[in-house]
């Protein structure tokens, strides 16, 4: 057993772990804005989003599948969902599948692309065409 004392008086007392590095937390002792997150479970997080659509469930997935834990894309998942709810949800999904197309995983990515406007600009589809020949340029059989 753990005890907290503060000013002589027991405020805390908490069974120890056996587990080697492994911790107990009773949710009323965390701070306010750690409880908001402590009920939260990735499963939550994906029915939020795809009820916004397929590439924001996507996205969702693929930030909390990228992270050691996937309770330290809490945050970001749910800021982004957040996102709905100032912008529409059509603007989302949309800034989700551009942030998806340029592999950039985080909340500010998705963010920038909805406050700069380019949910809403048209998809870059067109290929990257080659350099014209020129005498300058070598190409990629001359370092062979």
């Amino acid at each position: 057993m753990v005890e907290i004392f503060f000013d002589h008086k027991r405020v805390a007392s908490h069974i120890r772990s056996s587990q080697r590095s492994g911790h107990v937390t009773v949710n009323e002792h965390m701070p306010k804005a750690h409880q908001r997150y402590a009920n939260t479970t990735p499963h939550l997080l994906r029915s939020e989003a795809a009820k916004v659509g397929v590439n924001t469930a996507t996205f969702i997935e693929r930030l909390l599948s990228h992270r050691p834990h996937p309770e330290q894309g809490y945050r970001s998942a749910q800021g982004i969902l957040s996102l709905a709810r100032r912008y529409q949800s059509d603007r989302l999904e949309l800034a989700c599948e551009r942030a998806l197309v340029i592999n950039a995983l985080s909340y500010s990515s998705v963010a920038n692309i909805l406050r700069s406007g380019l949910d809403q600009a048209p998809a870059m589809t067109e290929a990257v065409k080659p350099a014209p020949p020129h005498g300058n340029i070598r190409g990629k059989t001359y370092y062979q």
